[in-house]
């Protein structure tokens, strides 16, 4: 890979702030033909440059943050990181440290101490050239509802850092990392009742960067950013960007273990049950964790994470001290830009179909489930009560109701809700009012996060809070840390959870968080998992190639559905010629068919002579596939008759139950959706005995299929090419399957078809028939 370059300055922007700091934005455009080359792992984030950056954050400090997921007027393909900032904020409990991670970042340090000795919030303890060492004071818990948001907390550290560095001319420069969940209880009075150790998980950890590399995949750019600062005649120009080693290194000997002992989890959602019956919470969302070893780089796990499950929130956060966020989050937390604060709610899910037809099909037993949507409408209507506390009166709407999101494994539904800030609040007012998301805690929200710190078995740290950026032009950016791996202590730890309502099954709850969990775990195997094929959708070939093409006659009864029939038996790898009906009988001898296949169509087996046509080919003892068209005309034949539906059934689907055993069905389910598109039927109560059927329709008792019990022929009744019959491509399955009863059937009775040159005497052949052809019966006449 060849070194990116740098095109000419396109962009210098410089501005005081108000503590009095000069700051010198220069931005230069990475040239194109360096950037438009795609690496390995094919996403946006992974251009040589941002490639670059990923690797860098193996070893040192700094942050990705990447977006792999496209939602019109929601979500964009976008990706900004840094390594090596200046400076860190990081707090436990009450306590906080500013501290100078370079050179740099202590010429910041230095123009910072003075405005946040004076702060009303809390109190500097210890400075230095290095450090600033500080306790908030505890807030006033008589303060009112709107007041609450504006009580002293770690967040007052970092509303006093936007404030003195502020300017809304530059909407990049700001505070990016991760929020802890514990954050919570500095703004509400709760029982801690979990172990937490004094030098457990930091509850923030917030980077000031001074180089920041962004990339917009709308327009193809990657801009690097730089910031240079001055104050009292100290600059930071000429001084190198520089960081010290902050890696991960995995410990060989963890092995797999979790924090729930088997029926732990379900034994958790009958007591949250119980509690809904009692009317003490509406709902609540309890979560797990897994833990497994890992060895490998974050930078390769990032990849594989990204690449498997794209999502509007990805990050690679390398927090120091052998601690990294590596996540692909569906759900965003809290956005501000302007006055404009707005959240997306996730509640409902299921997993993703096999291809695009059981992604409907799923898409539709969501939608249609009163479960889903009365957990996504208490998630809403708490999420609402939320903004209330702070937006204009009237402003707060859900611009989004109930909207399909499909990732890598997972189908969610989503509500869009927006509101206006009211005139004294800001985005860190919509970061507090908001903590944490109801999606991830539950409703009442703070009965439902007592339950769980009540019930769950270890504290959350990171899971179901939040990791992103806090401008200092007032905007925020920042996404509920889900999907999220959490590398510490050696190991890999991922946690995952399901929203519990009265109605829950606690095993399928215990399933929900399984597999929301599945897809991290699987990217933690990524030496294996990038070996993996690709999951793609649609009708893909899943057939057995046969030693040598089997020879296919598709006869055409003016339908419009016989190229896909075609195309679907060149899947399964034959020779098809596709020929109109009403062809001379030479053309059997000249093809030399191993299989026919009558077409679907119009109108009735008679009008296009289909007695004839399988007389010629049980003559010939050519086997014989029938679609629709092909089912009827095979009923006639045998002597039984056609009835008129009483309602058409025209692309509709109806469930088939198979009732007896045949190579048509192999493989197959008992039980399965199929497309439909005819008016006429068989009679089923007078069906010769020389048919039997081999599968219903399960709404009205319909034949679906049948075989001849004594030639080779046999047909169903529904469209396997239709697209409501794709689904698990048991349509494509199901071809194969003919193919296979055909080649076999081909070869039980080897002379009964002989090509041209190879034809006995007529006297021979009519006294050597494969099987019995009878005469075409009367209309009037049966078997």
């Amino acid at each position: 890979m060849k070194s990116q370059s740098l095109s000419k300055l396109t962009d210098r922007l410089t501005y005081r702030t108000p503590c009095g700091v000069q700051i010198e934005r220069t931005s230069e455009l990475l040239e194109s033909h360096e950037l438009d080359v795609q690496v390995e792992h094919g996403q946006g984030w992974g251009t040589p440059a941002l490639r670059a950056l990923a690797e860098s954050l193996d070893q040192q400090r700094g942050l990705l943050l990447t977006s792999t997921f496209e939602y019109p007027g929601r979500y964009r393909r976008r990706a900004l990181g840094f390594v090596a900032p200046p400076l860190v904020l990081e707090s436990r409990g009450h306590s906080f440290r500013l501290v100078a991670l370079n050179p740099r970042g202590a010429i910041l340090l230095s123009a910072l101490a003075p405005t946040l000795s004076r702060h009303p919030h809390f109190a500097l303890e210890k400075q230095d050239d290095h450090a600033l060492t500080g306790t908030v004071y505890r807030g006033d818990l008589a303060l009112s509802e709107e007041e609450r948001t504006t009580q002293p907390s770690v967040l007052s550290v970092v509303r006093a850092l936007k404030e003195a560095l502020g300017d809304t001319r530059d909407s990049l420069l700001g505070l990016y990392g991760a929020f802890g969940y514990d954050l919570l209880f500095q703004l509400e009075t709760m029982r801690a009742t979990q172990q937490r150790t004094d030098d457990g998980t930091r509850e923030l950890v917030l980077y000031l960067p001074d180089e920041l590399l962004v990339r917009d995949e709308a327009s193809g750019q990657t801009v690097r950013h730089r910031y240079e600062f001055a104050i009292d005649g100290r600059s930071t120009h000429g001084l190198a960007r520089t960081g010290q080693r902050a890696a991960y290194e995995g410990d060989p000997t963890r092995r797999p273990t979790g924090d729930h002992a088997e029926g732990e989890f379900e034994s958790n959602v009958e007591q949250a049950k119980a509690a809904f019956r009692r009317g003490d919470l509406f709902e609540v969302t309890l979560s797990q964790t897994y833990c497994r070893p890992y060895l490998g780089a974050p930078s390769a796990l990032f990849a594989t994470l990204t690449e498997q499950n794209p999502a509007p929130y990805g990050f690679l956060a390398n927090l120091g001290g052998g601690e990294l966020l590596v996540g692909a989050s569906p759900e965003m937390y809290v956005r501000v830009s302007g006055r404009t604060v707005e959240t997306c709610p996730i509640a409902g899910t299921i997993a993703r179909g096999t291809d695009a037809l059981g992604d409907a099909a799923q898409i539709r037993t969501l939608l249609t489930s009163d479960k889903d949507e009365a957990e996504l409408t208490m998630c809403t209507d708490v999420d609402r009560n939320d903004k209330a506390r702070i937006c204009e009166p009237g402003s707060v709407q859900v611009i989004g109701r109930r909207q399909v999101e499909l990732y890598s494994r997972l189908i969610h539904t989503v509500d869009h809700v927006r509101g206006t800030l009211r005139e004294g609040y800001d985005a860190i007012d919509a970061l507090l009012t908001h903590m944490w998301a109801v999606t991830v805690t539950g409703a009442p929200k703070l009965d439902a996060v007592q339950f769980i710190e009540d019930h769950e078995r270890t504290p959350r740290a990171y899971y179901g809070a939040a990791v992103g950026g806090l401008h200092f032009d007032g905007s925020l950016d920042t996404g509920l840390t889900l999907r999220t791996v959490h590398l510490c202590d050696g190991a890999a730890y991922v946690r995952a959870g399901a929203t519990l309502l009265y109605d829950s099954d606690p095993a399928a709850e215990r399933r929900e968080c399984e597999l929301k969990a599945s897809a991290v775990l699987l990217a933690l195997e990524h030496e294996s998992a990038r070996r993996a094929p690709v999951r793609t959708h649609g009708v893909t070939s899943s057939c057995r190639a046969t030693a040598e093409p089997l020879r296919v006659l598709l006869i055409d009864h003016r339908d419009s559905f016989v190229h896909t029939l075609a195309d679907y038996f060149r899947q399964a790898n034959c020779q098809v010629t596709t020929l109109r009906h009403g062809f001379d009988e030479s053309v059997y001898d000249r093809l030399d068919p191993q299989l026919a296949v009558l077409s679907p169509g119009p109108k009735r087996p008679d009008d296009f002579g289909l007695r004839e046509t399988l007389t010629a080919l049980a003559r010939r003892g050519v086997p014989v596939f029938g679609v629709c068209l092909g089912l009827q005309a095979m009923v006639e034949y045998a002597g039984g008759e056609l009835v008129l539906l009483s309602v058409p059934v025209h692309g509709k689907p109806s469930e088939l139950k198979i009732v007896r055993d045949h190579p048509l069905f192999l493989g197959l389910e008992e039980r399965f959706l199929v497309g439909r598109y005819h008016s006429l039927s068989a009679r089923s109560d007078r069906l010769p005995a020389c048919l039997e059927v081999l599968a219903i329709s399960r709404d009205d008792n319909c034949t679906m299929a049948i075989a001849h019990r004594t030639l080779p022929f046999c047909a169903v009744q529904f469209h396997p090419e239709s697209i409501l019959s794709a689904s698990g491509q048991r349509g494509l399955a199901l071809i194969q399957n003919v193919v296979d009863w055909a080649t076999t059937t081909s070869h039980a009775a080897p002379h009964a078809r002989r090509r041209p040159h190879e034809t006995d005497s007529p006297a021979r052949a009519r006294t050597t028939p494969a099987s019995p052809v009878p005469t075409a019966p009367s209309r009037s006449s049966r078997v």
